[in-house]
């Protein structure tokens, strides 16, 4: 499928509405970057992708693609379902964006957003994107990649969400990391655990011959 595809752009055929309505869901994935770029954006208005299954970089290019061939309908209720298939790539302002929209993003798009670009929310986004969904997102406190976004938010800015999330940081606290140091070559580790015992008998014996002294 892949040579096929190939080929047929070698021979200087567009990848129109009814190319990729060929190639569909199926075989999206396959398109390399060269041929992601070719597409012509309003073609992706009348083909119906899915590119969840494909790389983050195939998510990326053709998300921007679908961005275009959209961007005239961005102000519309509508808009929302005609970009959902491709908002594994989407960059965090768009979503940030969105959240603004009133959308009610259902916790399985939600959890399957570009990882760097859901790192970016903060908790009054995420309750603007999930909307009257926002309670699922109690469900996944404990997995990925929701997780990793609650330990980077602020415990207290996580309590106004109201759904009982912990382990945000906690202001006034600050995370100390203890640095590990090789252990001295210069001599075991025997010795040296046996001259930290006699030290307190060493430093004793230099005070009494001091004071008789």
């Amino acid at each position: 499928a892949s040579a096929a595809i190939r080929r047929y752009v070698e021979l200087g055929n567009a990848l129109n509405a009814t190319a990729l309505s060929a190639i569909g869901s199926r075989y999206v994935c396959l398109l390399n970057s060269t041929e992601l770029e070719a597409i012509h954006p309003p073609s992706l208005k009348l083909a119906s992708l899915d590119p969840s299954a494909c790389s983050q970089e195939t998510k990326d290019l053709l998300y921007q693609k679908a961005k275009e061939a959209f961007s005239d309908q961005h102000h519309l209720p509508a808009y929302y379902e005609l970009i959902l298939p491709y908002l594994g790539g989407a960059p965090a302002a768009d979503l940030k964006a969105l959240s603004k929209s009133n959308v009610n993003m259902n916790i399985t798009t939600f959890v399957t957003l570009r990882r760097d670009s859901l790192m970016r929310l903060t908790p009054p986004e995420v309750e603007g994107l999930l909307g009257v969904n926002l309670p699922e997102l109690a469900q996944w406190q404990n997995r990925a990649p929701v997780r990793d976004w609650i330990l980077l938010q602020k415990q207290s800015e996580l309590d106004k969400l109201h759904l009982g999330l912990t382990g945000g940081t906690q202001e006034g606290y600050i995370n100390i990391v203890t640095p590990k140091f090789p252990a001295s070559s210069s001599a075991p580790l025997g010795a040296v655990a046996m001259a930290f015992q006699l030290l307190p008998a060493l430093l004793l014996s230099f005070l009494i011959v001091s004071i008789l002294s």
